[in-house]
């Protein structure tokens, strides 16, 4: 009975606050009865793992929506989208705003109330407590990540506590003390075993978020001066920095390599066990439970939705050398076979290049119909062809890894001001190794390219260097956004699309040096077409070539993309302030 009961109370779906916070458990079972014994404790809190990203679908009362995890960077400056992204392009209002719902927090809040009523140690009770309230920062993060400020709710509410039901929206700094403090319980309270699974939330997935949280927190504090909050982004920095160095002095994470820099950072992401030498946490597949994902025909040539890399981007890939490819002449103007030839190998590894072959040995070029900047990604695909059509990808999906918690070390240091020669040398040179590049030490010089096409504002080599190796590291993985956003860099989202080089239109060009044409780039369908060529409009409205009959691919002309201060945080949900009017909208949003 208690099982039944706990199920039925996780699953309610509630989109209104008001609603999700007056209701009361769904069953006669007292709290004390429900939560008796660590058993119980147990089945409650594995409900929260449903809060995390999952590489599976998620079906919604609406039917199914988008949820995969590895689709995480469409709202990113370095990605093409082939559908429109109202966000940036215009059209969104506070009608399509989505994600006030308080459901998990209420089930969250009301395990917190009761679970000390269980019949078992205080070490146990703390680290079921600490469980739930890692779920809370969470939770809690990412609400301030999308709305900004936003009601602090502690405990359950009942439905006569109106005060309570109608709360105005809290403090920024509240929350976030508050959203620490419930991390650093967990950090202190979950046990520290490593989780071979990489499945389940251990001490060092705590300090992991942590890690995350701060210096998000921080670097936003530092860079959105308007908050006046700028004196204190040094704490958060300094959390950010102990939380990830406490991970890296544990060492039971490291940097998976088999010293095979052509294929272990591909590895790692499409492998059905998650690697556990670097993941920490992932989204599970399973061949044998079938718990699938169509990442694979997500990214290969029958990809409806399919998102592909920009050049802009793309020209950011160190030599294999260490030596930067736009410190050379006429670097735009390199076709792609060559391009992508003696760099970072993490290049290779994440875009289809000339070297590619799916795993029957088949040659796969990039395929400009699914992949319109002609950079087609690879990083999450199985290379066996059977998938792109069967939605049956079984890689697990990593969630956090050890190589984010050195990017956050090396940049929350970096940002302090006190990353020294050994912190490079432990942190982003490790990276680069792996990669295969062979001269991992940090520039002399400060990246005039990276200046002048991504952060104008930087003058740190250190922090310039960082935030590209971020990039690069972490591309799809869902990152990209919430960097611009603390950042403060949303500008970038402006930024007009760009593609592989186009050497002269009607021309037939091997992408993948195989001795047969695979694209021509055309103003209209040629009478007596090429069989196996892909002809690519450049119907100079919508997409052009940036010298008139040859240049890069410019695409998507006819969407004015803008980015407004305002948009750094969505605006609240319309039914909702109609609801509670003590909620006030986003400044910039429009009004009920």
């Amino acid at each position: 009975m208690k099982k039944s009961f706990l199920f039925v109370f996780i699953i309610i779906y509630i989109s209104s606050c008001k609603k999700v916070l007056e209701r009361s458990p769904l069953d006669s079972l007292t709290p004390t009865e429900a939560f008796a014994n660590d058993q119980d404790l147990q089945l409650y809190v594995n409900s929260f793992y449903q809060m995390l990203p999952r590489a599976q679908e998620i079906y919604g009362e609406s039917g199914s929506v988008p949820g995969y995890y590895f689709i995480g960077d469409i709202m990113s400056d370095v990605t093409v989208w082939t559908l429109v992204n109202t966000y940036i392009s215009g059209g969104f209002k506070s009608q399509d705003a989505q994600g006030w719902s308080w459901t998990n927090l209420r089930n969250i809040n009301y395990f917190l109330a009761h679970y000390q009523e269980a019949d078992i140690s205080i070490d146990r009770k703390n680290y079921y407590g600490g469980i739930a309230r890692f779920f809370r920062a969470w939770f809690y993060f990412d609400k301030v990540k999308t709305f900004g400020d936003v009601p602090w709710y502690s405990n359950v509410l009942s439905s006569t506590d109106s005060e309570g039901l109608y709360m105005a929206r809290s403090p920024r700094t509240l929350v976030m003390d508050s959203v620490l403090a419930d991390v650093n319980f967990a950090v202190n309270n979950i046990i520290s075993t490593k989780d071979n699974t990489s499945s389940t939330i251990t001490k060092w997935v705590a300090l992991a978020l942590k890690s995350r949280i701060c210096l998000f927190e921080g670097t936003f504090r530092k860079y959105h001066t308007e908050l006046g909050l700028t004196n204190t982004s040094g704490v958060w920095l300094q959390n950010a920095a102990d939380a990830a160095n406490e991970i890296i002095q544990g060492k039971q994470y490291s940097i998976y390599s088999t010293n095979n820099p052509s294929k272990d950072y591909h590895n790692l992401f499409t492998s059905e066990n998650p690697n556990s030498t670097e993941v920490l946490l992932a989204a599970i597949a399973n061949n044998n439970l079938k718990k699938w994902h169509n990442a694979t025909g997500f990214f290969s040539n029958y990809g409806k939705y399919q998102s592909s890399l920009v050049k802009r981007f793309i020209n950011s890939y160190l030599n294999i050398d260490g030596s930067r490819f736009t410190d050379q002449v006429g670097f735009n103007n390199i076709e792609f076979q060559d391009e992508v030839k003696n760099r970072d190998q993490r290049l290779a590894q994440t875009i289809r290049t000339p070297s590619y072959r799916r795993s029957d040995g088949t040659v796969a070029p990039p395929y400009l119909s699914a992949a319109i900047t002609g950079y087609q990604t690879l990083k999450f695909s199985l290379d066996n062809p059977i998938y792109d059509l069967n939605g049956q990808s079984y890689n697990s999906i990593p969630i956090m890894r050890y190589a984010e918690v050195l990017l956050n070390y090396a940049e929350a240091k970096a940002e302090m001001g006190t990353l020294t020669t050994d912190d490079w040398n432990n942190t982003i040179a490790v990276l680069r190794k792996r990669a295969g590049i062979t001269n991992t030490t940090m520039s002399a010089t400060l990246d005039t390219y990276m200046k002048e096409n991504f952060y104008t504002d930087v003058t740190s080599i250190p922090i310039m260097e960082i935030r590209r190796e971020r990039a690069i590291e972490l591309i799809y993985e869902g990152f990209r956004y919430d960097d611009l956003l603390r950042w403060k860099e949303g500008k970038l989202l402006e930024k007009v699309k760009d593609g592989i080089y186009v050497p002269e239109e009607n021309k037939l060009l091997d992408l993948n040096e195989d001795g047969s044409p695979d694209v021509s780039f055309v103003n209209k369908m040629p009478d007596h077409p090429v069989q196996g060529v892909y002809y690519y409009i450049v119907d100079n409205t919508i997409t052009k070539l940036s010298n008139g009959n040859s240049g890069r691919l410019l695409l998507q002309l006819n969407l004015a993309n803008t980015y407004p201060d305002f948009k750094y945080y969505q605006p609240l949900p319309f039914n909702e302030l109609l609801v509670n009017r003590n909620l006030v909208q986003n400044e910039g949003w429009d009004h009920p």
